[in-house]
């Protein structure tokens, strides 16, 4: 995978932000209705990002994540920053890039 990221090196995707999938056991008792205890456990699996503004780690329940937002192709921004704060720096950096300004006429599609 290093080799791929080095070789094919595109600026404008970030890279390695979803770090991995953790999975979390917990271990329960529950008693039957005869009054036996029995043990059993539930796993809950765990994706850990890095985010894309401050560079912390934070973890999400796979469950409550879109599985397309599970790769390096989409930004990953953690509770502690603004998301959309996030998002109009992403865009004004976007628009120095093309060098236009944000009232232009040019519709998107000829970009």
């Amino acid at each position: 995978m290093t080799i791929f990221s080095l070789s094919f090196y595109n600026p404008n995707v970030n890279t390695f932000m979803f770090k991995r999938l953790d999975v979390n056991i917990t271990h329960y008792y529950r008693k039957s209705k005869l009054g036996n205890v029995h043990p059993f456990k539930r796993k809950k699996q765990i994706a850990v990002f890095e985010c894309d503004n401050c560079g912390e780690e934070f973890s999400r329940d796979k469950g409550k994540v879109d599985p397309r937002r599970l790769s390096d192709n989409y930004f990953h921004v953690c509770p502690n920053c603004d998301p959309k704060r996030f998002a109009q720096k992403r865009g004004v950096e976007k628009r120095l890039v093309w060098n236009m300004p944000a009232d232009t006429d040019k519709p998107i599609s000829s970009l």
